[in-house]
C-alpha cells in the first residue's frame, strides 16, 4: 500500500502528456497534488473546451487531485505586445510566458500551503525555453529558484529543495532529453494512462497566420479588445482600411461564434435564404465601407455567381437590405489579412 505524505505539490497541468506523467509520477510518492491550468486567450484549446476539459476532469477524478483553472486575460495580452525576452518562431513570448505562469504558481502555492511546483518540461524538447542554462534563468526571474521540479528531466538537473529535503525520492525521478515522445509513450503505459492528448501545438502564438493576424492587429489597434483577440480565432479577415476590419465566417461554426461576439453597435450582415457566411463588420463604418462588406459577403454566399445580390444588414435590432456585386477576387486579394498575401489597402 502507498504511504501517505504529508507533503504537497502544485502542478502546473499544461493540457499534454508530459504534465501528466509528471503529476503521476509525484502521485507515485505518495505527495498529495493541486494542479492548476492556465487559460490565455493564445490558447488553441481553451480551458473551457468541452473535449478537453472532460479529460483532464477525469484525469483528476480517476488519479484523485485537485484541478484548477486560473485566465490570464490582459496580462498575457501585455506580454505578447511587449516581451522582454523576445519572441519565438512566431508571436510566441515563451519564456516571458513561462516566467509570468510560474510567478502565478509560486502564489497558488503560497495560498493552498504546498512544498514545491512541478512543471512537465523535458530538457531540450524545445529549443529556446528547455535549455538547461534557460530553465535555471527563467526560474530566478519567476522567483522560484530550487522551488520547481520537473520529474521527466530531473536526474539531468541540478537538486531541488523538495529532493534535498527528501520529499521526494530523486532515484524514482527520470532523465528524459530531447524531442522524441517514444519514453514518454512507454512511461504513460506503465502508469496505465491510456487517455492524453495527441501531440499538436497548444499555443495559437506559435501558428504563422495567427501569429500574423495578430501583428496586424496590434498595428492598427494598440490597445485590443477581448472581442478583437477572440475574433482572431475565425473566419477570414480583410482590412478595408486602418478602422474597418470585416471577419467573415466560413462554416456554420464560425458563424455562431462570430454571431455570438457581436457586440451592440456592431454590423452583421448574411444572404437570406441560400448558404451564407455571417459577416461581422466593427468599428466606424461609412456608407461605402458598409457596401464592401456586404459584396465580400455577397462573394462568400452561395449566390456569388449571380449579377446583384441581397444582403441583409443586422445592427441594434434593426435590419435592411443592400443590393450588391459580389466582390471580385483581385479586391479581395487587395485587402485580405493572411500571412504570404500580398496586399496592398483598397482605402487609405
Amino acid at each position: 500500500m502507498l504511504k501517505s505524505s504529508p507533503h504537497k505539490a502544485v502542478a502546473l497541468l499544461s493540457g499534454g502528456l508530459d504534465s501528466m506523467l509528471a503529476i503521476l509520477a509525484i502521485l507515485r510518492q505518495g505527495i498529495r497534488v493541486s494542479a492548476i491550468r492556465f487559460s490565455t486567450p493564445f490558447d488553441a484549446h481553451t480551458a473551457h473546451d468541452e473535449v478537453h476539459g472532460m479529460l483532464f476532469e477525469r484525469f483528476s477524478q480517476q488519479r484523485d487531485f485537485e484541478n484548477t483553472v486560473l485566465h490570464l486575460g490582459t496580462e498575457m495580452i501585455d506580454i505578447v505586445k511587449n516581451p522582454e525576452h523576445g519572441y519565438g518562431k512566431n508571436m510566441n513570448p515563451c519564456i516571458d510566458c513561462r516566467i509570468m505562469m510560474l510567478k502565478h504558481a509560486r502564489q497558488f502555492m503560497e495560498m493552498v500551503g504546498a512544498d514545491f511546483l512541478v512543471t512537465g518540461e523535458v530538457l531540450g524538447q524545445r529549443p529556446m525555453s528547455q535549455r538547461k542554462d534557460m530553465l535555471y534563468h527563467i526560474d530566478k526571474d519567476a522567483g522560484v529558484t530550487d522551488m520547481v521540479l520537473r520529474p521527466l528531466c530531473a536526474r539531468l538537473l541540478r537538486e531541488t529543495i523538495a529532493e534535498q529535503r527528501g520529499i521526494v525520492d530523486r532515484g524514482r525521478l527520470f532523465s528524459f532529453n530531447g524531442r522524441s515522445r517514444k519514453p514518454q509513450m512507454a512511461l504513460a503505459m506503465e502508469f496505465g494512462l491510456d487517455a492524453y492528448p495527441a501531440p499538436a501545438g497548444g499555443c495559437l502564438l506559435t501558428e504563422p497566420n495567427y501569429a500574423f493576424r495578430l501583428k496586424e492587429l496590434f498595428e492598427h489597434a494598440p490597445s485590443p479588445s477581448m472581442k478583437d483577440i477572440d475574433l482572431l480565432r475565425v473566419g477570414r479577415h480583410f482590412r478595408y482600411s486602418p478602422r474597418f476590419k470585416i471577419i467573415v465566417g466560413r462554416d456554420r461554426a464560425e458563424n455562431d461564434v462570430i454571431e455570438a461576439l457581436a457586440q451592440e453597435g456592431d454590423y452583421l450582415l448574411r444572404v437570406e435564404g441560400c448558404g451564407s457566411p455571417m459577416t461581422l463588420v466593427p468599428g466606424n463604418v461609412t456608407a461605402e465601407s458598409l457596401r464592401y462588406a456586404a459584396s465580400v459577403c455577397a462573394r462568400y454566399s452561395d449566390e456569388k455567381y449571380l449579377g446583384e445580390v441581397a444582403v441583409s444588414v443586422f445592427r441594434g435590432g434593426k435590419s435592411s437590405v443592400l443590393r450588391v456585386t459580389p466582390a471580385a477576387d483581385d479586391i479581395l486579394d487587395a485587402t485580405r489579412i493572411e500571412k504570404g498575401q500580398t496586399r496592398t489597402q483598397a482605402k487609405a
